[in-house]
């Protein structure tokens, strides 16, 4: 008798559950063997600092400086092309122009664009926010995904299909397809998501952006039905985007994209693989992880005010007693920053504003509390080499759910501004590196004589 499709591909069978005990025993790796062959694991040693993998233009994390000869600890700082990330933001605040736009040319150019050189980029870029003719309802309205990440993914490379040069990895060619997908992005993320509710019973509806529109705006007015945003909203959204367009060579994905890159492969292939690291919850989806658990801790704190309650519920984090039981408290610390994250710097400021306009001033009150608490129980409770700090997801989660983003939404709008450090990035490794990432692994297993099947 046939089994039923269902229990064929998505129950775990008994032998599922066996062959995996397989997988368990024989892939455990002692863990005093990576001491012992002095492996840095995560790419990193004991101290924290990262593998020298490579050379970049595109950007710099700092978070130290030589005293005396010595390397200490210092505020954060972040630099696009050489430029400190907050005197780039107070430029185009001061200017009162989005932001987006500007720092895209920056990071791919490596210059600061003149006033005529943006005018002339924006309309590059808006000219360029369209999608093949049937696109939405060949590809988007199919099949559409409960996970934003894996739809838009799924569209980046069926745009393969409709590219007659797809393959060319010249630099204008690739310069021309980053330019395609970092408009089109936008597109293939809120359409994706109107595509699912459609799926699910609700409205659909599909505006085109407008050229005249920034970025940031175009995606609030394509994911809201009345079409409708304040000047704060897309203000604080446009920063967003700008603060987390790229952040060094060695952050997973973007080091996804430059390992991609070096194989000789597509614009498309690169960027969803990159794609697929961003959606990975130790990377661009803990925003969402600190959303949810504020959310536990508002169910399971009676007065958000009160000092002793926030700490009992923190204490209970980092005992695994609290929310996922995983003993973190997240939005907490960064593997570079030790003393301050300038995004979270950045973003705080502006944070409290839309908070007090949108009536969440006792919110933003707890999300502050937690910021000033959760470092020294961190440091009471666990043993660590640096210190701790909020970082930018610690912000960013509480931004978007006052921006009333969908929740789905939340990687997908860090993936918009980060596709712009990518696209720099495997530009960057196109030009400079002409050979194959491919670092080594060492074996453990003892070399073995092959048996006949009969004679196992």
């Amino acid at each position: 008798m046939a089994k039923d499709i269902d229990s064929i591909f998505f129950d775990i069978t008994p032998e599922i559950e066996e062959l995996a005990l397989k997988c368990e025993t024989n892939n455990a790796i002692d863990k005093e063997l990576y001491t012992k062959y002095e492996v840095k694991r995560g790419l990193r040693d004991l101290n924290g600092k990262g593998v020298l993998a490579g050379l970049t233009n595109i950007s710099d994390v700092c978070a130290s400086k030589i005293v005396d000869g010595k390397s200490v600890p210092c505020e954060g700082n972040l630099y696009y092309r050489g430029y400190n990330i907050k005197d780039i933001v107070k430029g185009f605040l001061d200017a009162k122009h989005p932001g987006f736009e500007e720092t895209t040319y920056l990071l791919l150019f490596g210059e600061l664009p003149t006033k005529k050189q943006l005018r002339d980029f924006q309309d590059m870029l808006a000219e360029r926010r369209t999608l093949p003719p049937n696109f939405v309802r060949d590809v988007i309205m199919k099949a559409p995904s409960r996970d934003m990440m894996n739809s838009i993914t799924r569209s980046i490379l069926q745009l393969y299909s409709y590219d007659d040069k797809a393959d060319d990895t010249s630099i204008p060619n690739v310069l021309r397809q980053c330019l395609n997908l970092i408009s089109q992005f936008p597109m293939l993320m809120v359409y994706g998501y109107h595509a699912y509710n459609y799926k699910r019973g609700e409205d659909l509806y599909i505006y085109a952006p407008k050229p005249e529109l920034s970025m940031a705006e175009n995606i609030l007015m394509m994911l809201r039905e009345d079409r409708q945003y304040t000047e704060l909203e897309a203000k604080i959204l446009d920063m967003a985007m700008v603060l987390h367009m790229d952040h060094g060579g060695g952050n997973n994905s973007t080091f996804t994209t430059h390992v991609v890159t070096s194989s000789g492969t597509d614009t498309y292939s690169t960027i969803a693989a990159a794609m697929a690291s961003l959606k990975g919850p130790k990377h661009g989806g803990a925003n969402i992880k600190v959303t949810q658990m504020f959310e536990d801790m508002k169910k399971n704190v009676d007065d958000w005010t009160d000092d002793d309650q926030v700490r009992t519920y923190l204490e209970a984090l980092l005992d695994k007693k609290a929310f996922d039981k995983k003993g973190l408290i997240y939005g907490m610390g960064h593997a570079v920053y030790s003393i301050s994250d300038p995004r979270a710097d950045i973003f705080k400021k502006f944070v409290k504003q839309l908070a007090h306009e949108k009536g969440h001033d006792a919110e933003y009150a707890l999300y502050e509390k937690v910021e000033h608490m959760a470092p020294k129980i961190i440091g009471e409770k666990r043993h660590i080499y640096k210190g701790v700090n909020a970082n930018v997801d610690f912000y960013s989660g509480l931004v978007y759910s006052m921006l009333d983003l969908p929740s789905s939404l939340y990687t997908p709008i860090f993936a918009a501004a980060r596709i712009v450090g990518w696209s720099a990035h495997r530009l960057e490794e196109l030009q400079n590196v002409d050979k194959i990432i491919r670092p080594a692994y060492k074996p453990l297993a003892p070399y073995r004589e092959y048996k006949n099947l009969d004679d196992r």
